[in-house]
């Protein structure tokens, strides 16, 4: 029997929002997870796109088979259908699937360590006033989920960035900044050409290599006290308002 590839009026008149999966017919892995309303979870078999998903899709229809779509969760609102796929996409991991990015809201509501739970809603912000030592926040959003070790966070942390060099080489820690909060705090030891050392992610392009405003830092974990001065803060309201650059210094002296 062919599969269905449209839902009948009534079967979407009961749906509602839904989360959906699409696995490997053979394996029954999932590789896509995506959220929609209608006849959403099917568009994904007409695409003519340039991306992994699709060539998934393609590649399994090419030996005549259907990639299996199955519906996680029907009958909520969008918020919810939001929640749930953050959480199964976290849960699944986004390296072992075909989405591009993590699901929406899942920097709020995605898999978090119960620990980070109270440095979430415990909110203390971190006073400006208190900061006496020459800071850079770094804004790793893009780049941060859930389980990276302390070598990742640095990692993505440290690299590679459109600093003002001479603001730079002032700086004493670097501040890992996620989601609003401080995650991590790094002592700051050098700043040098971006990728001119060795990095566990993947380097890009060699034109990129070229650009001369881009800086790494080299460093480590902060020594106590100075760690737990800053990790588990809130510094959000540090930032401007609608400004998206990932960086922003605070420089209380000189060096």
């Amino acid at each position: 029997m062919s599969k269905s590839r449209e839902f009948s009026k009534k079967a979407i008149d009961n749906l509602g929002y839904y989360v959906y999966i699409y696995s490997d017919p053979d394996t029954r892995i999932p590789f896509y997870i995506g959220k929609g309303k209608g006849n959403r979870c099917f568009q994904h078999l007409f695409l003519d796109k340039d991306c992994e998903k699709v060539a998934k899709i393609q590649e399994i229809l090419s030996q005549g088979k259907e990639p299996i779509i199955e519906i996680l969760v029907h009958g909520v609102d969008e918020e919810t259908a939001l929640k749930v796929e953050a959480a199964t996409i976290d849960l699944i991991g986004i390296d072992n699937l075909t989405n591009i990015q993590r699901g929406h809201h899942s920097s709020v509501y995605g898999r978090i360590d119960v620990d980070d739970i109270n440095l979430r809603y415990d909110r203390e912000l971190l006073d400006p006033d208190s900061v006496t030592e020459n800071i850079i926040m770094i804004r790793i959003n893009q780049n941060y989920h859930y389980g990276m070790s302390d070598f990742e966070i640095y990692e993505v942390t440290r690299c590679c960035w459109k600093v003002n060099i001479e603001q730079a080489r002032k700086v004493e820690y670097a501040l890992s900044v996620y989601d609003g909060i401080v995650i991590e705090c790094f002592k700051v030891l050098d700043w040098v050409p971006a990728y001119s050392t060795m990095h566990i992610f993947k380097q890009p392009e060699e034109t990129k290599l070229k650009d001369e405003r881009r800086y790494e830092f080299i460093g480590n974990i902060a020594e106590e006290p100075i760690r737990s001065k800053y990790v588990g803060k809130v510094v959000s309201d540090l930032f401007p308002k609608g400004n998206q650059n990932p960086i922003k210094y605070i420089l209380r002296k000189e060096l």
